[in-house]
């Protein structure tokens, strides 16, 4: 029991570095998602998705690779805490659709839970908008404790 509590007071003293633990998983998670995107689209599965969703073909490409470029790019900004409030905010649209209308018919509980999973993503992304990246991360060396490119300072003349 002395073990279990001596753990206790260790983890809760580096709350911090359990964040930088979930933002580094997540951001892996959507590197891989981006990148099994960018591999394993094939053009049939391309003109099939073209044919369904009953949208002009443009659009539609334009959609497929904003969530590739966007869970590739965004998954590696990520993983390594740069510019992590923009890396997550790119990503939030693509949950939002795949929450409340991609996954929204298939319920809760479902074989997959798709919508579980992406429900899950999108809280941590929200949350990473707001909380920013911890010490483990280049925007830490980078912009210093508590700072990002969107809360620097405005320069005054």
């Amino acid at each position: 029991m002395q073990k279990l509590s001596a753990f206790a007071v260790w983890a809760e003293s580096r709350r911090d570095l359990w964040l930088d633990a979930v933002r580094i998983y997540l951001g892996l998670g959507l590197l891989a998602r981006g990148l099994l995107l960018i591999t394993n689209t094939s053009t049939g599965y391309f003109v099939n998705l073209l044919e369904r969703t009953n949208q002009p073909w443009l659009l539609t490409g334009a959609l497929l690779h904003y969530v590739m470029l966007a869970h590739f790019v965004g998954g590696l900004l990520l993983t390594v805490g740069f510019l992590t409030r923009l890396a997550a905010l790119a990503q939030i649209p693509i949950l939002v659709g795949a929450v409340f209308v991609i996954h929204r018919g298939d319920g809760l509980f479902a074989m997959g839970q798709s919508l579980e999973l992406s429900a899950l993503v999108l809280f941590l992304l929200i949350v990473f908008v707001m909380s920013g990246a911890g010490k483990l991360s280049l925007d830490y060396v980078t912009f210093g404790a508590g700072r990002s490119p969107s809360t620097e300072p405005a320069l005054q003349h």
